[in-house]
């Protein structure tokens, strides 16, 4: 059967244009690493989970003055009101990665594309996070610099940095179709979900939001659906690889 073809915008490139806007984070030690190259058992895996998880975030887009609700004889027509969001109408969901302590978190531009674009201020974003010790909080996050074109973005949170989890930063650079990889996020509203695959090709290219090309983009198999854009794509060791952007069927690309 045709399996759709999950793509990650390639971490060299986002790594470029994010040290304009940011700095690098102080190196930090690794995280355990398999005993082999190839070695990826399930305890191994379960590990990276439970250490990667708390560097990735679910974000919300949402529209703060909704439409009045309205309702007809059938019971529809009412917006997407989210009662917990202080009745902000949720307009889109996505995943990010903590970037550093400072409080900076990486995700895809088409994620937060409406904060960019809306100078009514309608618009906010909230960013919900995990601790190192599990427990999970929400901070509003500001749109800081963005790049369509790498269908890149960052966030700024206002956190203390010993509640932050920075990803541990790695290179698209020697990578190797047959690879394992593994993508975390937050596939249709489902917190901190792990898929598992390989590197399946290198150097494709695909569309960003203004219709250019990116080029260098990494192909998976890890299963990527929506909300899984802007987490990030780790290898073996647990290092971020690239950014999940898109996934292509038959039907074309979507993200």
């Amino acid at each position: 059967p045709h399996l759709p073809a999950p793509f990650s915008t390639r971490r060299g490139t986002a790594a470029a244009l994010l040290l304009l806007a940011v700095a690098a984070p102080p190196p930090r030690p690794a995280r355990a690493e398999p005993d082999g190259e190839d070695d990826v058992d399930e305890p191994h895996v379960v590990r990276l989970f439970e250490e990667a998880t708390p560097s990735v975030v679910f974000i919300k887009d949402l529209l703060v003055a909704p439409p009045p609700r309205t309702r007809g004889r059938d019971g529809g027509g009412a917006q997407p009101v989210d009662d917990e969001e202080g009745g902000a109408t949720v307009e889109g969901t996505g995943s990010g990665f903590v970037w550093d302590s400072l409080g900076h978190i990486v995700t895809n531009y088409h994620v937060v594309a409406k904060l960019a674009g809306d100078g009514s201020e309608s618009h906010r974003c909230k960013v919900f996070l995990e601790d190192s010790t599990g427990t999970s909080y929400s901070k509003e996050g500001r749109l800081i610099g963005y790049d369509p074109t790498y269908d890149l973005a960052v966030l700024k949170v206002d956190v203390d940095g010993d509640r932050l989890r920075p990803a541990l930063l790695g290179t698209s650079q020697g990578l190797r179709v047959g690879q394992s990889c593994f993508a975390i996020g937050n596939p249709l509203g489902y917190e901190h979900t792990l898929t598992t695959g390989v590197v399946s090709g290198l150097g494709r290219e695909i569309p960003s939001p203004n219709g250019r090309v990116i080029r260098g983009a990494i192909q998976t198999d890890a299963a990527i659906n929506a909300g899984n854009s802007g987490g990030p794509l780790i290898d073996s060791y647990g290092h971020v690889i690239g950014v999940n952007t898109a996934t292509f069927t038959r039907k074309g690309i979507w993200n």
